[in-house]
């Protein structure tokens, strides 16, 4: 039976326009995203069959466009769906972040790293560049390495950040293995971090390590 037919709060879009995004399960919001179905499937079918195959949200939103695309049901057009819905969450991320009032959340801040680092297979290490009243001036992906990590030289971070006039800067990296637990090399690397850009009277204001399922804050766990 087609979507159109079930009774009107049993369909994802009025269930999402009646009761808010929130309440809504992954397969629904997906099949909001995804419009149709296929033959003999409902977009909210298609949606389930989507999400058990790649096993979850992240799982499909991380998988390449051959891999999607080759599922029955999915093509090209879907595809582009599944990647602007994604585009535009980490653009309303980014603009939460760059709107000019100072960062003053954490959470906010590791949301929008998390969303944006998290699935990489290779370690990634990015700056934060903020104002002298830690306004948001850009973000910069710096270094990116294999499974094991990334080469992070202290004189280009320096110099990015003098050419972004970075008063304070916020460093991220991601592990790939998923654990974010800060290792050795992470502290070291910080340690030498925060002294090169202290030449240059510019802020270490935190350090972000970014997992799986948490983020970990050099300032929060006091290692800076």
């Amino acid at each position: 039976m087609a979507i159109t037919h079930w009774p009107k709060l049993e369909r994802p879009r009025e269930r999402l326009l009646e009761l808010g995004a929130a309440a809504l399960s992954d397969a629904e919001l997906l099949a909001i995203s995804l419009r149709t179905g296929c033959r003999g499937k409902t977009a909210l079918d298609l949606a389930r069959d989507l999400l058990n195959r790649f096993s979850g949200l992240r799982g499909l939103l991380e998988a390449s466009r051959e891999e999607v695309c080759q599922f029955p049901g999915v093509g090209l057009a879907k595809y582009a769906q599944l990647l602007a819905s994604l585009e535009l969450m980490e653009r309303f991320l980014l603009h939460e972040l760059s709107r000019g009032e100072a960062l003053h959340n954490p959470a906010q801040t590791s949301r929008f790293l998390k969303m944006k680092m998290r699935g990489y297979q290779h370690e990634v290490f990015a700056c934060l560049y903020l104002d002298n009243q830690h306004r948001v001036i850009r973000f910069e992906e710096l270094f990116r390495g294999t499974i094991d990590g990334a080469s992070v030289y202290p004189r280009e971070v320096v110099k990015h950040a003098l050419a972004n006039n970075a008063a304070a800067v916020i460093l991220a990296h991601n592990h790939p293995s998923g654990i974010a637990e800060p290792s050795q090399a992470d502290i070291r690397i910080t340690d030498r971090l925060k002294a090169a850009l202290l030449l240059v009277d510019i802020r270490v204001l935190d350090h972000l390590v970014i997992g799986d399922s948490k983020v970990l804050s050099f300032a929060e766990m006091g290692m800076l």
